[in-house]
């Protein structure tokens, strides 16, 4: 079987991000507030950062090259994009390594390590869990945090029939993103996995990718009070909004 080469793997991270910005509009915005959000809370770059649910190692990456003195540690549950992540970032060293956990498990963070951090940060992939796993996830989170120790998480955060307006507003908005940067040449999420599975070692772990979320239903939209309410539950002691584009969002919790 043919390797994956980091080369192979850098290309498909670049045709994630192309992906997802048809998805998430001004999606590079939210990435910037996050590392300033870091840059001004910590005033230093050598920071331990664990990214949940860091598919193909987007925001890693951006960690990475933000702080050269940072190290990443980097959980998914799907064994083609951890391997696209830990390819595509491998000239990041050891300040770089990858977990696969299922976030939806009790488990996770005994995956993880030991080791506590000084950010938790996440982007466009929270929104996969229940609303009872997102609670969960957000308490474990919490006790692997250093105390003043930041979480970030970046998702949309969908409007209901409480605002039926901004519903349909962002609903618009969607589908003219997605069809503008489509048309440009951008590909959709099923095209590019059938892209990644062109790579002979990518194709060989797609069995175990479907097997593993074969029975994984979508799960109930959790709006962004309850993301602010399950913070405070977690046990974090400041919440709130550091940015927001109709309905995406980047939302923090100070531990």
């Amino acid at each position: 079987m043919t390797a994956l080469s980091v080369s192979s793997a850098q290309q498909l991270l670049r045709l994630w991000d192309e992906q997802q910005t048809a998805y998430v509009a001004h999606r590079e915005n939210r990435f910037l507030v996050m590392l300033d959000l870091l840059r001004l809370h910590f005033e230093r770059d050598d920071l331990s950062v664990l990214d949940l649910g860091c598919g193909p190692g987007a925001l890693s990456a951006r960690v990475l090259s933000a702080f050269p003195a940072a190290r990443v540690t980097a959980v998914d549950h799907d064994p083609m994009l951890l391997r696209i992540a830990e390819r595509a970032l491998t000239p990041y060293g050891e300040r770089f390594r990858v977990v696969d956990a299922d976030l939806a498990s009790s488990w996770w963070p005994d995956a993880v390590g030991p080791d506590r951090f000084d950010a938790v940060v996440s982007s466009t992939a929270l929104h996969w869990l229940s609303p009872a796993e997102l609670l969960a996830v957000m308490r474990d989170s919490a006790g692997l945090l250093a105390p003043g120790g930041l979480l970030l998480n970046a998702d949309h955060l969908r409007f209901d029939s409480r605002s039926p307006a901004l519903l349909a507003v962002s609903e618009r908005h969607d589908a003219r993103t997605q069809a503008e940067d489509f048309a440009a040449g951008a590909l959709d999420y099923a095209a590019w996995h059938e892209r990644a599975a062109e790579e002979p070692e990518l194709a060989a772990l797609r069995p175990e990718r479907l097997k593993r979320f074969a029975d994984r239903p979508p799960q109930p939209l959790a709006p962004l009070e309850f993301h602010l309410a399950a913070l405070r539950a977690a046990g974090f002691t400041e919440t709130g909004t550091v940015w927001q584009y109709l309905d995406d969002y980047v939302v923090l919790g100070r531990k």
